[in-house]
């Protein structure tokens, strides 16, 4: 619980930034943040532990009968939103979910508290996990009763700038607030996507990532609608152009620091470890992709000819492959894991690939031969020949590969991975029953 020193430091913000209300966040199994805001006069309870509330109405959490659990807020993550006015400030804390039994336990479904799980695993092994997104949205336009449309402001392409990339204002104005918020913005610009922005933040260790993950989607949708805009974080909103990716950048460090990744004495200076790790990325990667990609829209990105991986292998340069390992080396020796989209709970994402990379140092899993060829292009027997094999095609097949994976599922635990299956069978069931404007298209005149 919160140490007498830590609720003291908290309070002493709230009064200095003219704080009245606070905003306590948290994130259900499916990636949707939630909140309970909470005036000023409630703090002192809250940071106590003693604010409870309904966990049966939120998704993947508990059942009606076993409903009441505690918000425990993390006070690091104590922020001021610059958006809100000087005069009646909202600020907000990102919250564990806590069980109220005895001890007040960690809740088993909660993906924050999960990783939490997964993080102190790989302390044990000796290994802290360092995390780079790199998250892409689209910009889209608005009617006149304020309905996203699929209309973008720009027809720009890769690293274009003003006046073709008619979004670098707003996309100027989410730095600046990103900023404001403690964040380290390393580089802002068009995607290759008319409408489509990437901006990315210094990588940190993995339980941060996944808090900042959480905060840049707010604050990313938060300015686009100050600028009359719609940020949307969808896979692939627009069929026949480049969907928007999260590709996530991971290294190991020791405890101390020390970039375990790298090693000079190797021809491409790339450690048995970070072998080892990749491995583990590639042997689960099918089961994984539930995880990373877990909508029915996620597999209509993972398609060929628009920059995402569709194949299971890895390269030092080849952006057709599942891993890439970048360029530089010395601190910044890392792996480039591709298919991650941003429409995923980043807390259950990290907790998955750094799972899988442990278990590829347990078992000492080498990874194949690097594939510098354009995969694409290959035809099947190619592929089988190398033993490449395809990343799943659709939701059902993730789900089915997730399945058959303990190492995975042991990483989400069976609450969570329970909670989490029921869900997206749902979706896809409801998706299954609906019609398409596809369909429409092509049998309505036909029959």
């Amino acid at each position: 619980m919160m140490s007498k020193e830590k609720k003291i430091e908290v309070i002493e913000k709230v009064k200095e930034n003219g704080v009245r209300f606070i905003r306590l966040q948290f994130t259900d199994v499916t990636g949707v943040l939630k909140n309970v805001a909470i005036p000023v006069s409630q703090l002192e309870k809250t940071l106590d532990g003693d604010l409870m509330f309904d966990g049966s109405s939120i998704e993947g959490f508990a059942r009606i009968e076993e409903s009441d659990m505690f918000l425990i807020p993390d006070p690091d993550t104590f922020v001021v939103f610059p958006w809100r006015p000087a005069n009646g400030a909202v600020a907000r804390m990102i919250c564990d979910i806590y069980k109220p039994e005895p001890n007040k336990l960690p809740f088993i479904g909660d993906p924050r508290s999960n990783l939490k799980r997964i993080v102190k695993e790989a302390e044990d092994m000796g290994f802290v996990l360092n995390a780079g997104p790199e998250c892409e949205f689209f910009l889209f336009t608005c009617d006149e009763q304020g309905h996203p449309i699929l209309a973008t402001q720009d027809e720009a392409g890769y690293f274009d700038l003003a006046p073709v990339d008619l979004g670098e204002d707003a996309r100027r104005d989410m730095v600046c607030t990103l900023e404001d918020m403690g964040f380290e913005i390393e580089a802002s610009h068009h995607e290759v996507a008319p409408g489509q922005h990437e901006i990315d933040f210094r990588y940190g260790s993995v339980l941060n990532v996944a808090d900042d993950i959480m905060t840049f989607k707010l604050v990313v949708r938060t300015i686009a609608q100050r600028h009359g805009l719609h940020a949307t974080f969808m896979a692939k909103p627009i069929a026949g152009i480049n969907g928007s990716g999260m590709h996530t950048h991971q290294s190991l460090s020791s405890l101390d620091g020390k970039n375990l990744f790298f090693d000079p004495n190797t021809p491409n200076k790339l450690s048995e470890l970070a072998r080892y790790y990749m491995g583990g990325i590639m042997k689960h990667a099918r089961a994984l992709t539930a995880i990373t990609n877990p909508t029915v829209n996620s597999y209509k990105r993972l398609v060929p000819g628009y920059e995402a991986p569709v194949y299971v292998a890895w390269s030092e340069a080849n952006r057709s492959c599942l891993v890439r390992v970048p360029a530089k080396r010395g601190n910044s020796t890392r792996i480039e894991v591709r298919h991650p989209d941003p429409m995923c709970n980043p807390y259950l994402a990290m907790a998955v690939m750094l799972a899988a990379g442990l278990d590829g140092i347990k078992n000492k899993i080498e990874p194949p031969a690097p594939v510098d060829a354009n995969i694409y292009h290959m035809t099947l027997a190619e592929r089988e020949q190398q033993g490449i094999v395809s990343l799943p095609g659709s939701l059902p097949e993730a789900l089915a590969a997730l399945s058959q994976d303990e190492v995975i599922k042991a990483a989400l635990g069976s609450h969570i991975y329970e909670k989490f299956v029921a869900a997206k069978v749902a979706e896809y069931e409801r998706y299954n029953i609906d019609v398409h404007p596809w369909e429409i298209r092509e049998y309505l005149k036909s029959f």
